[in-house]
Parts: C-alpha cells; structure tokens; sequence
C-alpha cells in the first residue's frame, strides 16, 4: 500500500492527506520533495499561499517550476541572477507564474495584482487558460486589483466577474480610467456577485469625483459589508448607500473630502481612521458623539489640526471606551487637557503620539504626570518622532507603571536612558520589545547592556495599525 502511495496510485487518498496539511507549510514542502507524484499534489496547496514559507530558502521556488516542460525550465535558467533582472524578464516570469497557477490544479484564496509590475504584459494564450480553470478563481475571498484603462486588466476583471463569488475583501487601488464604461459595469457586477462582501476599498490615483455606480453597488451588500476604505475621493451622493449598511463597524479616509462625506454618514461606528492635509475638530464631533461608547479605535493623522480643544474634549466626554487612539499632528500640544483625555481612558491598549512642546521646567513636570496617569491597560505606547522628549525619556521611563509590551522610542543612545530602561524590564516583566527608529546605528555596548533584559527591534517591525 505504500508503494502505491508513493507512486501515485492513490491520488484520492493522498490528495486528502496533503488538504489536511495545508497549514503545515514545512510538512507539505517535504513532501513535494519525496516524488514528482507528491509533488504535483502538493504544489497546487502550496500556491494557495506561495510565500508563507519564506523563511526558508529560495530553493523551494524550484519545486514551484518543477511541472514546466522543458522549453519554460530553459527561459527561467536565463533569470538565474534574480537581482539582474530586466523588464523584458520580469514579463515573462509573470506568464510562466502564471501558467504554472492556472494549467495545475491551483486554487487562490488571494490575489494581488496592486502594482501590476509586468501584468499588462500576459499573453492572450494565458488569459485564455485563466478563463478555462473556472477552478483558479472559484474560491477566492481576498481581491486586489489595480484598475485602469487597459485590455489586460479588462480581460482579467472579466474572468474574475464570472468565476469569484466568495470575496470578502474587494480592493480597487490605483482607481484610474478614461470613461471606460465596460470596466464599470464589470466592477459592478464582481460587486454584486458576492456572496457576503465584508471589506471594501476604493483608493484612487487623482482625486476621484465621480464613481458610476460602483459605490451605489454596495447596496447589494447592506447586510455583509463591515468596513469601508476610501482615499483620494471627493464626496459623491453614492456613498450615502452606506447608510443602509447596518453592521458597518470601521470607516477609514485617506485624504478624501472627509467633513462631507461625515456629514452625510453620521451613525455609530467602532473604527473611525482619517488622515487628511488638515482636520477641523468641528468636522468630526459629530461622528464621535454619535458613536460614543461604541467607538473603540481612533486615529487622526493631520499636518494640520483646527478646534484641538474642541476634539480632545468631545472624545473623553463620550467616548470612554477607547482602545486604540492615535493622535498625530505637529499642530497637537502636549496639555495638560490632553493629559486629562489618556487619564480618562481606562481601557486604552494602544497608544500612538504625535505632537508638539516647548521644552521647560513645566514641560519637565507634565512628562512625569503623563507616565504616572498612563492606564493600567496599556501595552502599547509609541512615542517616536517627538523630538521635545528626548531630554526627558528616563523620567517617563522611571515613572510609568502601565504593564506595556512593547515601547516605540527615536533612539537609546545614552547611559542615563539605558539604566531607565533596565530598571523598567526588571519592574515590568511584560516588556518584550523596543522598537528604535535608527535601530543599525546602536551602540554595541548599549546593545549588550539592554538586550539580555528585552528585543531591540526596528520601529517599524513593531508597528501596531489602527
């Protein structure tokens, strides 16, 4: 029986062994290296999320090719140098990537085609086997797609409105046409066609003023849809179908003409995300008093803030329940109101600062306040790029008592900090990580002293998002 197994002869009984190995990334890439037989079972599950296994090395890429005949094995050995890459290349990897996914037996549960690097490039013989495999598409759920004006992308968004029917997540980024109309009708119908759509993202490259019916679609999605992305948009009558979208818990707005858009969608919500060039608090509180309890994540990102007092006053008036807030504008001042606001928020679990503060003896004093009213709930603090702070980085060190996990300074670059942050660890104990904006230009000896108490990381590597 098992020689069988290992020669194929049992496809239906080993193709149920390796679906019940499809987390198991190191287990099924042993496999595909027992037999051409294994291999051609255990590649299609692996392609499902090809590059979960990156921490091992590239040579599993190998066994991804090795269902190429002979011709397409010979093309990718010119590509040995990856680094040396020309365009020309890249295109023809795409294709052969491609052929690969569609010709044997893959099903995608996600597909990214955002930066469209060489997609325009894919011959009509490929897209033809894209159309065939109804097998390839049928049970994808994540979708994102740049869209423009081009018969690639046309060809491909009309495969996918006749094959996906399980997408929860939708994104359009790179939204960019010329009164395309067949691209509308299409988005519209993939729209439509779910099942049960739950995030939707429309990221535009201009300022988008009109969206054709696209956005009206969501309608047919008013019981599933639960969050919604906008960036570079300006406010159309369309988006308020988005009222009739009962379980839609999470707006997020990227530069987008926001007050408007509020103004007509003014119901309760638990994630609102804006980032705009400037934010009138008088814009917002609406929003916020609506929401009130319910609100749990809050992010506001701005170079500009206007009604500051208006905005922090509101927030701990109303919405107590705060989990995640990150206030981000150099037109924020380090107050004593907006020491009041994080003292009031007693579940706070991450916290993101961004602000400004005139360095003195007061300034001294309120950092001091800042690390003693920090909640007890708080695991989360990032505080880089507030330059006043660094004079006074061991004093919110030595007075904080918050339980956190992980820390987000500028630098660690001087004894009085280092001995701060020890201390911290060892009265702490739930500190893992800080994270360092110039993590490679530590000092050794600062290395040495702080890691045998907790992981020096890069800032980025650490980032919580709303």
């Amino acid at each position: 029986m098992a020689s069988k197994m290992f020669m194929g002869d049992m496809p239906e009984l080993m193709e149920n062994i390796l679906n019940n190995l499809n987390n198991e990334f190191d287990s099924l890439y042993s496999c595909a290296l027992v037999s051409r037989h294994w291999c051609k079972m255990s590649i299609p599950i692996l392609w499902q999320d090809p590059f979960s296994i990156r921490r091992k090395k590239p040579l599993f890429i190998s066994n991804y090719f090795s269902s190429l005949d002979e011709d397409e094995k010979f093309i990718l050995n010119e590509f040995q140098e990856w680094k040396h890459l020309t365009l020309e290349s890249v295109y023809r990897i795409v294709n052969l990537l491609i052929k690969l996914f569609a010709n044997n037996g893959a099903t995608l549960y996600k597909f990214d085609v955002s930066n469209a690097f060489g997609f325009d490039e894919i011959d009509s013989e490929i897209l033809y086997s894209l159309e065939q495999n109804e097998q390839f598409f049928s049970q994808l759920q994540d979708l994102t797609l740049s869209v423009m004006s081009t018969e690639t992308t046309t060809n491909l968004i009309r495969i996918l409105a006749n094959n996906v029917t399980k997408i929860d997540a939708l994104n359009l980024t790179k939204f960019y046409f010329d009164n395309e109309s067949q691209l509308f009708h299409l988005l519209i119908r993939i729209i439509k066609s779910q099942e049960q759509l739950r995030k939707f993202s429309l990221n535009t490259k201009g300022y988008l003023k009109k969206f054709y019916g696209i956005i009206s679609a969501l309608e047919s999605q008013k019981n599933s849809l639960q969050e919604v992305i906008i960036g570079n948009c300006d406010y159309s009558a369309e988006f308020e179908v988005l009222k009739n979208c009962k379980n839609l818990g999470t707006l997020r707005m990227y530069y987008c003409n926001h007050p408007e858009i509020l103004k007509k969608l003014n119901y309760k919500i638990s994630t609102l995300d804006i980032a705009d060039y400037q934010i009138d608090a008088s814009t917002i509180v609406q929003i916020l008093e609506h929401s009130g309890e319910l609100l749990q994540r809050l992010r506001l990102y701005s170079q500009k803030f206007l009604n500051e007092y208006l905005l922090l006053e509101t927030i701990k008036s109303f919405c107590p329940n705060i989990t995640y807030l990150d206030i981000s504008s150099i037109d924020i001042e380090f107050s004593t109101q907006f020491l009041e606001l994080i003292g009031s928020l007693q579940k706070l679990q991450f916290l993101t600062l961004r602000c400004t503060a005139d360095i003195s003896e007061e300034l001294k004093l309120r950092v001091k306040q800042f690390a003693e009213i920090l909640p007890l709930t708080l695991q989360y603090l990032d505080l880089k790029c507030n330059i006043w702070l660094e004079q006074y980085k061991d004093i919110l060190i030595n007075h904080c008592n918050a339980p956190l996990n992980k820390l987000l300074i500028d630098k660690l670059d001087n004894e009085k900090d280092v001995k701060a942050l020890i201390e911290f660890c060892i009265r702490n104990r739930n500190l893992n990580y800080v994270g360092v904006l110039n993590f490679w230009n530590l000092n050794d000896n600062i290395r040495k002293k702080v890691e045998p108490y907790v992981t020096l990381a890069l800032c980025q590597h650490i980032w919580v998002n709303c």
